[in-house]
């Protein structure tokens, strides 16, 4: 059974401070794939549409809107749909989206709640006892979220939720693939992320103090926001870098850093779209410690586990460049066989088809 799928996201067109980005096209490049048309709609917001990525994002119709004053129309548009999702940070407008969207449900249209940053959605319902969305929760017919595992799964449920259900990120291998060495880019180690308020100390701790404890090597960090932060002589700033770019990036460098968010970090089960990136190009990855990485990806064997910065330099002075080839091919075939968005895309289908056929049954 197809579907007619209408989402509220903060863009697919432009990875701009959008962290979501390559999610939100590797999910839903695949749910086109098998068979469902899709409508997704984000907001003229934060410069994106003057910094659209190249690519074919064809798998979906985009509708870029500018006002407030454009939402009637679109939930209009939306109601007529078998499934409407709202993402969480859309970035303008959500509160309205997040109710707007409940004015939906009828027998023939099911409403999602899609959250890509479940421990700031929750931290702040917490926090906020009457902030608007807690109310909400329950009514929607399905929650999904991009991480969490059991720790976000519960959470929710004691919210209300009627379910919830992590899709994780993925692979899509037609992006992100083994590309040439550029040596422009060559370097040992290799971070890109935004700088946000948490995540940055950890990027201190990290990235910046193994640069410290090891001035030997050559380090690049990539991302917005880090013009005017203070680094040590032998970190390299490389700015934005587009999605079309990650491969070149990923290559290039001896080994690629993760490092995740202070709130993803503490809930565990929360792999970023830049692990994926990095397993398809076949990189040997480093990433900070969190609950739920031996989920994804073989410690030592896949993936390679820091604590603290001078882990981080013990791996750079110790893993040969054979063996960090190695461990990089090993996390590539694992995510090929068990992490792909095709993998993601078939998951999602079967909790939305089996929950309309209970219900068509009942």
């Amino acid at each position: 059974m197809t579907y007619n799928i209408f989402v509220f996201g903060s863009s697919i067109t432009s990875s701009y401070w959008n962290g979501a980005a390559t999610y939100y096209r590797g999910i839903y490049k695949q749910l086109n794939a098998l068979g469902h048309q899709i409508t997704f709609a984000e907001p003229d917001a934060y410069g994106r549409q003057q910094k659209r990525d190249s690519g074919d994002f064809s798998y979906v119709r985009s509708i870029v809107y500018k006002t407030e004053a454009d939402l009637p129309s679109l939930l209009s548009e939306a109601c007529y749909c078998d499934l409407v999702i709202k993402h969480s940070g859309v970035g303008v407008f959500d509160q309205e989206l997040e109710a707007g969207v409940l004015d939906c449900r009828s027998d023939k249209t099911k409403v999602a709640f899609w959250d890509v940053d479940a421990p700031a959605t929750l931290a702040r319902v917490e926090q906020n006892l009457r902030d608007p969305f807690r109310k909400l929760i329950p009514q929607y017919d399905f929650i999904f979220t991009y991480g969490g595992g059991p720790p976000v799964i519960e959470h929710y449920r004691r919210l209300g939720a009627q379910n919830c259900h992590p899709i994780y990120n993925a692979l899509d291998p037609e992006t992100h693939h083994p590309v040439p060495a550029d040596e422009s880019l060559q370097c040992d180690l290799v971070f890109v992320g935004n700088r946000l308020p948490d995540r940055e100390r950890r990027v201190e701790d990290f990235f910046l103090r193994a640069a410290e404890l090891a001035p030997e090597f050559q380090f690049a960090l990539g991302g917005e926001g880090w013009a005017n932060k203070p680094m040590p002589k032998n970190v390299r700033w490389i700015g934005h870098v587009g999605t079309g770019d990650h491969n070149r990036v990923n290559c290039s460098a001896r080994m690629v850093l993760n490092i995740n968010r202070d709130s993803m970090a503490g809930v565990g089960f929360s792999p970023p779209t830049r692990v994926f990136e990095a397993a398809g190009a076949g990189a040997c990855l480093i990433t900070d410690q969190w609950t739920g990485i031996e989920t994804f990806f073989k410690p030592e064997r896949e993936i390679l586990v820091a604590g603290n910065a001078g882990q981080i330099v013990h791996y750079l002075r110790t893993i040969s460049a054979g063996q960090a080839k190695q461990i990089g091919e090993n996390m590539r075939q694992r995510a090929l066989h068990e992490h792909t968005y095709a993998l993601r895309a078939r998951e999602f289908d079967s909790i939305v088809a089996n929950a309309l056929a209970a219900q068509s049954a009942a």
